[in-house]
This record gives C-alpha cells, structure tokens and sequence, in this order.
C-alpha cells in the first residue's frame, strides 16, 4: 500500500499571510486539527500547523494578555510567526511500511502530501491509520 491509497486528498490548507485567528476559526468551521500552510506567492508548501501548536498560542497569548486582548493578539498575529517551518513532506507514491515507522517514531500526528512542485496534494493523519487499521481487522474477522 502506498500513501495515496490513504491519504486525505484536498486537504484543508491555509495561506501563509493568514492570521492566527483565521487558523483558530478554520480549524474549528472545518473540524480539522492540521493546517498545511501554502504560499501566497506559488501555492507550494512552507508550513504546517497544529492544533497542539495553535492552541499552545493562544492560551500563550490569554495568560500574556489577558481575555480582552485575546481577539486582537491572535487577529493580528501572521500565521507564519506560529507555524512549523522545519517539517517533513510525503511523496503520495511513498510505501506505508516506511511512513507508518516514521509516525511511530517521530510521535507524528500529520505529514503532508506533495507533488514534485511541493503542491499540496493531501494530508495524511493519524486518523487515517487508524481507519486502515480498522479496515484490515474488518477484512480478517
């Protein structure tokens, strides 16, 4: 199996001249817990970020500034000061094998899906390891 057989396509992505207040508000319209943060420029991706990360931001921000100026810390905050520059990509054609030991190993929790010209092509979570996982155990009882 490979990373396209189970990667989330059209991943819910973000734009690096975003706020902090747009992540916070799309992470909670679209129910997702991982932003790849693409470029304004060329689309390519330059980011990633967390929920764990985003939320660390935030109650930062709340215990700094107190509830008042919460909304305007994270409205004028650039996505791009919060996300995770340095992280790893997955090529869709990658086997599981290899990318199942390095979630293991790393305590991963998402790894973007690019094409050669680092465009997002998807996402893939651990959610979506363990739905194969309860797929396989499906399949065998």
């Amino acid at each position: 199996m490979k990373v396209s057989d189970i990667m989330s396509p059209n991943a819910i992505c973000i734009s690096d001249g975003a706020s902090l207040k747009d992540a916070h508000h799309l992470m909670q319209t679209r129910n997702v817990r991982h932003l790849p943060v693409i470029s304004e420029t060329d689309g390519t991706l330059v980011g990633v970020l967390t929920h764990k990360k985003m939320i660390a931001s935030v109650l930062s921000m709340l215990n700094k500034y107190g509830q008042g100026a919460l909304d305007r810390k994270e409205r004028y905050t650039p996505i791009n000061t919060v996300m995770d520059k340095e992280f790893q990509h997955l090529a869709a054609d990658e086997p599981l094998t290899v990318v199942v030991e390095y979630f293991i190993e790393n305590k991963l929790g998402c790894l973007p899906v690019v094409d050669a010209d680092k465009k997002v092509l998807g996402i893939v979570t651990s959610s979506d390891f363990i739905k194969l996982c309860r797929t396989l155990l499906q399949q065998q009882g």
